[in-house]
């Protein structure tokens, strides 16, 4: 048998998006980036596509496209984000899959459970929308089915395999610990660990509904060696070791994708190296892929795999819902006591979202089941909103039957999207990852609240009290849900306040009677303004589409006594919107219906609506809790341009402005390890363009206004904040 060489990357990245926007907030700690997926694409996803190789003089000899030449799985959700924010390296991705489509008949990418959930631990309900909606995603996004799937965490148990087999899946890749015993005939069995396996071809699982499934296990100590032993320090060492390794048969790897230029700088250069050697057909190794390896080698053995049990947990999987001790290391003074409560509070928030889905569907769908798995296609953009009502929902439903058909398939989105794996990964439950999971869960009971559900808040926030912080100030689960969790959440007004700011900050708020909309991935605010009566304020009217939302009731919103609703600090000549202007239309449209649909993009956002601790006097405003005050920066976020506007330049200065740091060369990554053989320096983009100069201010891009509500007087600590407007008071009596 042929010496055969497959080298996988587990490309992921938990869903961060906002549930409201559909888009990615800014994450402090991913800085210089905006946020993380940005940040590990810009240092792995988009290298690897373009990995240099050198000659001896140190000279770029060949670009390689290291995705054609390795087995491959991403997420869909990054693959979501990557499409709409990283388009040149989602099409090199998928053109390498096209590419060893051609070579070997079979591509190199594999698909993976759609919000990396630990299978062993979802439900039966949960299980087969996770698997369906992967299918469908992609299917959509590479042209064809896949062959593979990629178990989060390799996390495995028979359920999870028959779910596996019964979406048309061939075959998985498992850590050799998960075997538990081996058979030529499937009758006679002998006990194998993760030493004794031979590992150089694939094994059959037969099911207990008569199905099997093919199963590849990795070398687990190379793989290891990898993420690490600094194995990718030195391209030469790294192909020597596997070289050294490979038997007849197989050997492959499995590997995250972050470890080559996120975790280990130029590590991508050390993969192309290898990879350029094993394909020029040095020391007799070939390059396949999973599945073109199975082609031309079907099982000839079985195996029995170890139930309940993953490769980055001794303990099975107790690690998403113990305190095993599996952490990162990071906090060698903290325990995880607190997985088990959110364990127990996100499951049992999803049993009752697929229990309320399943009672509250049978009236908007004529099979609730088939329409939930189908509604991948809606989420990979395969099938428009109009076509899955066609096919999926009751015929004659009312305009809000269908908006809450739209709300119920959304619920159970972002319920499944509280269950990623990362929320129990590392060690503690305020980290970003924890309060995103929860954030999905907000989002998820609004809209079961929406579709009929008993408030499932406080059965939820009663479990989350008994998660006790590894940091005293932040308090319990039920704090965090208090202070970090529900201040996230959006309502109309918010929306409508942000589109406002929004579209005025990129001076294309209408004056005029026209129309301007202020757009996100996942929703869109038209806004309108028509003169009317003096001192009648502003009404703020919002409409979702036919057959996806119920209208939204507009509300006047009065202008305070004294002073008119909207007042302007601008440049002369600048142009005031009438005393008494109105917005007669804010309809606010959710892409394609109430949920999130990844597919589509929306329009640059200039900003987001944060609570930060209060200042000033005053109770709160309509549209932010009490005791907040809203920051807006200008178009992009934070690390962007500021927005250019006419007229002279704004130099105010005092504690309501923010200046970004000055401009200066672009700075470059340390040089590569001695002995690296595989890459030259790779530079660092330059930091965010910033001004510069005395008392130039953040630029007229960014604006930071204070909320209150009072009797219309403007408190003395937020006059001189804004260099663009200043809303004179908050008093906006929307809903």
């Amino acid at each position: 048998m042929a010496r055969a060489l497959c080298i996988h990357g587990h490309f992921y990245q938990p869903p961060r998006e906002d549930p409201w926007l559909g888009r990615i907030l800014p994450e402090g700690s991913a800085a210089p980036s905006r946020h993380w997926n940005e940040r590990i694409c810009r240092e792995s996803y988009a290298p690897l596509a373009q990995a240099r190789r050198l000659d001896d003089q140190g000279r770029i000899i060949d670009l390689v496209n290291c995705y054609a030449w390795m087995s491959f799985n991403v997420g869909p959700t990054l693959l979501s984000w990557m499409a709409r924010s990283a388009p040149d390296t989602y099409a090199r991705i998928l053109e390498a899959d096209r590419e060893s489509v051609r070579r070997l008949g079979h591509g190199n990418a594999l698909a993976q459970i759609y919000h990396h959930v630990i299978m062993p631990l979802a439900s039966a309900a949960d299980k087969e929308p996770e698997v369906a909606w992967a299918v469908d995603d992609f299917t959509a996004r590479f042209g064809r089915t896949p062959e593979g799937m990629w178990l989060s965490e390799t996390a495995v148990d028979t359920p999870t395999l028959e779910v596996l087999a019964a979406a048309g899946i061939r075959f998985t890749i498992l850590d050799p610990s998960q075997a538990e015993a081996i058979s030529d005939d499937g009758r006679s069995w002998r006990p194998v660990d993760a030493g004794s396996l031979p590992i150089g071809e694939p094994y059959a699982v037969a099911l207990p509904s008569g199905r099997s499934i093919a199963v590849f296990f990795y070398h687990g100590a190379l793989s290891q060696a990898v993420a690490f032993e600094r194995l990718l320090a030195d391209g030469e060492q790294f192909f020597r070791r596997l070289s050294q390794a490979a038997g007849p048969g197989l050997l492959s790897l499995a590997t995250d994708g972050e470890t080559y230029g996120h975790h280990f700088t130029f590590g991508e250069m050390a993969l192309a190296y290898v990879l350029d050697q094993a394909r020029s057909g040095r020391d007799g190794l070939t390059l396949t892929n999973f599945g073109a390896f199975l082609a031309d080698n079907p099982p000839r053995r079985f195996v029995r795999i170890r139930e309940a049990s993953a490769w980055s947990c001794a303990h099975g999987v107790e690690r998403w819902r113990a305190d095993c001790g599996c952490t990162t290391g990071g906090h060698p003074g903290y325990n995880q006591r607190w997985r088990k409560p959110l364990r127990q509070a996100l499951d049992g928030l999803s049993a009752s979202l697929a229990d309320h889905f399943a009672t509250a569907g049978r009236t908007r769908f004529p099979d609730p089941r088939e329409a939930l798995l189908a509604y991948g296609r809606v989420l990979s953009g395969a099938q428009t909103p109009e076509a899955f009502e066609a096919a999926h929902m009751a015929a004659g439903l009312s305009r809000d039957d269908r908006a809450a058909a739209w709300k119920l398939l959304a619920m159970r989105q972002w319920g499944l999207a509280s269950l990623a794996s990362c929320a129990w990964f590392f060690d503690e439950i305020s980290r970003l990852e924890p309060v995103n999971a929860l954030t999905f869960a907000l989002r998820a009971m609004e809209l079961a609240r929406e579709t009929g559900l008993a408030d499932p808040e406080p059965t939820l926030t009663a479990t989350l009290a008994q998660a006790v912080s590894n940091e005293p100030d932040k308090g319990t689960g039920r704090d965090i849900w208090e202070t970090m969790v529900r201040p996230r959440r959006e309502t109309p007004r918010s929306l409508l306040a942000q589109a406002l700011l929004t579209l005025e900050l990129e001076e294309r708020l209408p004056h005029d009677g026209s129309r301007a909309v202020a757009a996100w991935p996942g929703v869109s605010v038209a806004v309108s303004l028509t003169e009317t009566a003096p001192g009648r304020g502003l009404l703020l009217r919002g409409r979702g589409p036919a057959g996806q939302q119920a209208p939204v009731p507009g509300r006047r919103l009065r202008p305070p006594r004294r002073r008119n609703a909207f007042r302007h600090h601008a440049a002369p000549g600048r142009h005031r919107p009438p005393a008494g202007a109105r917005a007669a239309r804010g309809p606010i449209h959710p892409h394609p219906g109430p949920p999130l649909a990844p597919s589509l993009a929306g329009a640059g956002l200039a900003g987001h609506l944060r609570p930060a601790p209060a200042q000033g006097t005053g109770g709160p405003a309509p549209h932010l809790p009490a005791g907040c005050r809203a920051q807006f920066t200008g178009a992009g976020g934070p690390g962007s341009a500021p927005v250019r506007r006419s007229g002279p330049t704004h130099r105010r200065t005092g504690p309501g402005f923010r200046r970004p740091g000055p401009a200066g060369p672009p700075g470059r990554r340390p040089g590569p390890p001695p002995g690296l053989v595989a890459g030259p320096k790779r530079p660092v983009g330059p930091p965010a363009p910033g001004r510069q100069g005395r008392g130039a201010g953040p630029g007229p891009g960014i604006c930071r206004v204070d909320a209150w509500r009072g009797a219309g007087r403007m408190p003395p600590a937020a006059k001189g904040r804004c260099p663009l407007e200043t809303f004179s008071a908050f008093r906006w009596l929307f809903f």
